[in-house]
């Protein structure tokens, strides 16, 4: 074994260990993967880049896009929607014509969209035959999985395998080559499905609807949380708007509606203003307005509170700016976590030569802008040694008075004896949250603490020395005396209309706000509408929702104007499943993009052009003529599994040229000669088929199809046959939810767990292996 099949085959243990763990991004260490083979010379630096010109590549970013085109011309959703419409009411034949349909509409469209495109679909039709959604949701998954087996087009797999086979100096498969095994592996998951799957799918009772009374009274079980509150006469939150109140920040309400006299305002938005004696409909928790009371009536400390001189002994004041390199560029400061990094605060910021330092909460860090950061001497020390900041300056306490009028913005609040905020942490208090203030100094016993961290216990009577305006005491005082009643005002039919209503969205596939919360992304202020739960797996979430960080599969609930619903729609990060009537889809286009993708199957099945050719022309003209435009061609191209793809057929190429592809061949050969050709058969399968489940699918035919080829060659096989078992297996990742991003996508709304999928996906692997033994042979011989 040489020095060069070690090290690529070290790469490869590297690669699938971050694959598994998701350490790192799929497609940066594909990238690394690349790059490190370039670096080491295992591959030339011409070669290195060579993959993102493939064939393959070229045709699975042009088939994304006329994916795209016909998504967006609605062509899926209005064919599927009215051929599932023919099931009636029979669950059998239900189950039925909606696998086929999601099957053969995956042979000529990405999968994960076709499986989003019905998805509504088949939530109303779960309605429609008072059915769980979780009887219907796996196999919707599923059969998109099998019907990208009918097609070379059908999955990413598919192609790879056949740029594989071509490379290799072989004829590829034709267009259709696939389609008779497809279809038996498709007729036979249905027939799984029917007569013994769905009897392990779980049977849970979401009991999902489209109006907002059942919803909030079914599954998410908000409507014993729906209280009313009443604004006293003289109340000091009179006059200001739903923002300026804070009843969402301090208290964690939803406001839903403004009850006015006789006149009922639905939805209102952050800014609209409440008056004395109104009445306001809220969903939240009724105790946490009990637990702001029991803080009792905080005091305000006026005068002197800490002199200069103890103050610049104690801490140190500086102005620094965000170099262009800075990773924090682009987020807000609770994003960037100065004090979680760094141990400092930031008190302000100079935004276009205007200094700044109250209400900072939604400001974004600019390199143009100066900011001002306190911070105990060594850790000021410690952040001027950063190469991500620049022009540092020591600022005075004296300067902070004279140029940022620091002194007005400082403040004392004093507790009051038998405050319940006594014993608890800085953070365990919220009070940074509910006031908006920023938390300088205690003092207590005689002692001042400054810049206290998190887990800093207030003791009794202390004094908080904060960032605030002495507004935000008038405000608690009004979140205070607010006047509670457990008896909703309004029907809850009333709380919807034409104009306003809720509804139920997803995370997408290929959401970009995987890991963040829903603070982070401002999604209130982004989308007008408020997140009133989140279903995640079996189980909804009400409470403190603004700092749950989103995870795939999870299901929204929201509430707003309609039209804001139809804005969301148009987003790609999430998808829209109840709540509105208006569709998005360009319908007069839809026999254009339908002509379009006929000519590109005809073309290739005829032979007049090969795929990498005719798909990257039928994307063109679908751009052309108005289906999508640019920005969405370029916005349905997955990226990320293009650098993934690239990546991976660098390091293939690097094992056939180093001879480990070889090498791995005749291993597996001698451990499986002694069963024949149905050895071999089953070992490929088992491999590409456990990888699936823990790899990328496209990283899967990558490393495997050139295994699979090798070993054909050596064992005098035919390569057409192994190289279908390749992606037979690669197809087959249903033990798991995160095998494949569709299992991701209807896993919060089937209220699926892992073990779902591994009870109805094994005996489905199962008996795509003995297809692969039994029938494949029959249609591609293994010999001859």
């Amino acid at each position: 074994m040489t020095f060069e099949i070690i090290f690529v085959l070290a790469l490869l243990t590297l690669a699938v260990l971050f694959f598994v763990t998701e350490w790192l991004r799929v497609d940066l260490v594909a990238g690394l993967v690349l790059l490190t083979l370039a670096v080491a010379g295992i591959i030339s630096h011409d070669n290195a880049l060579a993959g993102f010109s493939n064939h393959a590549v070229v045709t699975i970013a042009s088939v994304l896009v006329l994916s795209a085109g016909l998504n967006r011309t609605g062509i899926a959703h209005i064919v599927g929607h009215q051929i599932m419409r023919l099931a009636g009411t029979s669950k059998v034949r239900l189950l039925v014509i909606m696998m086929a349909t999601v099957g053969l509409f995956s042979g000529i469209m990405n999968n994960i969209g076709v499986a989003a495109l019905l998805l509504p679909v088949v939530l109303e039709i779960a309605q429609r035959t008072k059915q769980s959604p979780s009887k219907l949701l796996i196999p919707l998954a599923f059969a998109s999985l099998l019907g990208g087996l009918t097609t070379l087009i059908g999955t990413a797999p598919n192609i790879l395998i056949n740029s594989t086979l071509q490379k290799a100096g072989y004829e590829g498969f034709n267009l259709f080559d696939f389609t008779p095994l497809g279809l038996i592996v498709l007729a036979s998951g249905i027939g799984y499905m029917v007569f013994f799957g769905r009897h392990l799918l779980p049977d849970r009772d979401l009991g999902r609807d489209t109006n907002l009374a059942d919803m909030l009274s079914s599954h998410y079980a908000l409507e014993q949380r729906l209280i009313t509150l009443r604004l006293p006469a003289k109340s000091p939150l009179a006059g200001r708007n739903l923002a300026g109140s804070r009843l969402g920040a301090a208290l964690g309400f939803n406001v839903m509606a403004i009850i006015r006299g006789t006149t009922t305002f639905l939805a209102p938005g952050p800014e609209a203003e409440i008056h004395a004696n109104d009445k306001l409909l809220v969903e939240g928790r009724p105790e946490s307005l009990e637990m702001l009371r029991e803080w009792k009536q905080l005091e305000l400390k006026r005068g002197l509170l800490v002199g200069e001189q103890k103050l610049s002994a104690a801490l140190a004041f500086i102005e620094l700016r965000l170099t262009a390199h800075s990773p924090l560029l682009g987020k807000t400061l609770k994003e960037a976590g100065f004090r979680r990094a760094f141990n400092v605060n930031i008190l302000g910021a100079v935004i276009k030569g205007k200094a700044q330092v109250l209400k900072l909460s939604r400001y974004r860090l600019n390199e143009d802008d100066k900011l001002i950061a306190m911070g105990h001497p060594e850790d000021i020390e410690k952040l001027a040694k950063e190469r991500q900041f620049a022009d540092f300056k020591r600022v005075g306490p004296r300067e902070l008075t004279l140029k940022y009028k620091l002194h007005r913005q400082m403040i004392g609040i004093g507790l009051p004896e038998g405050s319940q905020l006594a014993g608890k942490t800085i953070a365990e208090s919220r009070m940074k949250d509910a006031l908006g203030i920023n938390v300088l100094a205690v003092q207590q016993s005689d002692t001042t603490i400054f810049m206290p961290g998190p887990d800093q216990i207030i003791g009794e009577e202390a004094t908080l020395i904060v960032l605030g305006q002495p507004e935000v005491l008038d405000t608690l005082k009004g979140l205070q005396s607010l006047e509670m009643d457990t008896e909703i005002e309004l029907d809850l039919e009333q709380l919807e209309s034409d104009q306003v209503g809720v509804a139920e969205i997803i995370l997408a596939p290929r959401t970009s706000v995987v890991g963040k919360s829903l603070g982070s992304l401002q999604f209130r202020d982004k989308y007008g509408l408020s997140v009133l739960a989140i279903w995640r797996r079996d189980r909804a979430f009400r409470t403190n929702l603004r700092d749950l960080v989103l995870e795939p599969g999870d299901a929204l609930l929201v509430y707003g104007h309609r039209e804001q619903l139809v804005r969301l729609q148009k987003d790609s990060d999430f998808l829209v499943l109840t709540g509105i009537d208006q569709e998005i889809y360009n319908k007069e286009k839809a026999p254009v993009a339908s002509a379009i993708e006929i000519g590109v199957l005809a073309s290739v099945a005829m032979g007049w052009l090969p795929i990498y050719i005719a798909a990257p022309l039928g994307a063109a003209i679908m751009i052309l003529t108005g289906c999508l435009s640019m920005d969405e061609a370029y916005k349905a191209i997955e990226w990320k599994a293009i650098i993934l793809i690239a990546g991976m057929l660098g390091l293939g190429q690097a094992m056939l040229d180093t001879g480990a592809t070889e090498l791995i061949a005749r291993k597996l050969i001698s451990a499986l000669e002694f069963m024949g050709p149905l050895g071999i058969v089953a070992g490929i399968f088992i491999i590409a088929a456990i990888s699936a489940q823990i790899m990328p699918t496209a990283a899967v035919a990558v490393i495997m199809a050139p295994l699979a080829l090798s070993t054909a060659i050596d064992f005098n096989l035919s390569p057409y046959a192994l190289l279908m078992v390749v992606a037979l297996g690669s197809s087959s990742a249903f033990l798991s939810p995160v095998g494949h991003p569709v299992n991701l996508l209807v896993m919060g709304l089937g209220g699926y767990r892992f073990t779902d999928y591994t009870k109805v996906g094994l005996p489905l692997v199962i008996l795509l292996l003995l297809i692969a033994l039994f029938v494949l042979p029959i249609l591609w011989p293994l010999t001859g």
